[in-house]
């Protein structure tokens, strides 16, 4: 897979997810745009990792919860060139069950995963339609397909992810656009790690393991490629056989 003279948006990329999705995208040639908030000096380290296996990377460190950072940020991005693969990673958890839910944990959880998509997907989307390919990829959950107890906002707004793939796909499939949604199960990751002892993954999931960042990043990568350019529009999931 090669993605040379790409440029490629990854947000949240932070995280583990994020990670390692942006090195699969760095390896086969694509100059990445690396998104973080809240922990830019692990988007710097990140950055330089890339540029020792012998990639191009770039720190972009903004609020997706604001308007203004958002066009400001995609603006800059957009001086060098259009954006062909966005990948929609970022995420927060805020879990309680509804009766106890603070406002503020339901609309920071929608404003991140849901509205942060708009933020940066429709600032880019122009000049991407106008180089007659793109990716759009939308990173999920397997709560938006099955709930979750103490996650209604986090399954709400993933779940509206969902539907946003599906809509976007048709408004851009003739341009040479796909869009779709990657929904993972449990994933290894310290925050994975901490909620789900084996024994608990052993119930949950029949492949018996949580799976890794860097099998996410193989789906990312195919549906990042030339290969899947008649693959738009769906819900792919990734989780062990859970549903």
């Amino acid at each position: 897979m090669s993605w040379n003279g790409k440029r490629a948006l990854v947000t949240g990329a932070s995280g583990a997810l994020g990670q390692a999705m942006a090195r699969r995208l760095a390896q086969g040639g694509a100059t990445v745009l690396l998104h973080a908030n809240s922990r830019p000096d692990a988007v710097q380290a990140l950055a330089a990792t890339i540029a020792a296996e012998g990639g191009q990377a770039q720190c972009h460190v903004f609020d997706l919860r604001s308007d203004e950072a958002c066009a400001q940020a995609c603006e800059k991005m957009l001086t060098e060139g259009p954006v062909q693969i966005i990948v929609n990673n970022a995420g927060v958890h805020d879990d309680a069950v509804l009766p106890g839910m603070r406002a503020e944990q339901w609309h920071k959880v929608i404003d991140v995963s849901l509205n942060g998509f708009f933020r940066v997907t429709q600032p880019l989307l122009l000049p991407m339609l106008r180089t007659r390919w793109g990716r759009i990829l939308n990173i999920s959950s397997v709560a938006a397909l099955t709930g979750n107890r103490g996650q209604v906002n986090y399954a709400a707004a993933k779940g509206a992810l969902n539907s946003a793939t599906k809509a976007l796909s048709l408004e851009v499939a003739a341009r040479g656009v796909t869009v779709n949604a990657i929904a993972p199960g449990i994933i290894a990751s310290p925050m994975a790690d901490a909620a789900f002892g084996k024994a608990l993954i052993d119930q949950l999931v029949p492949a018996k393991r949580a799976g890794t960042p860097e099998e996410v990043a193989a789906l990312a990568a195919f549906l990042a490629s030339d290969e899947a350019a008649y693959i738009t529009g769906q819900v792919i999931s990734i989780n062990g056989g859970m549903i």
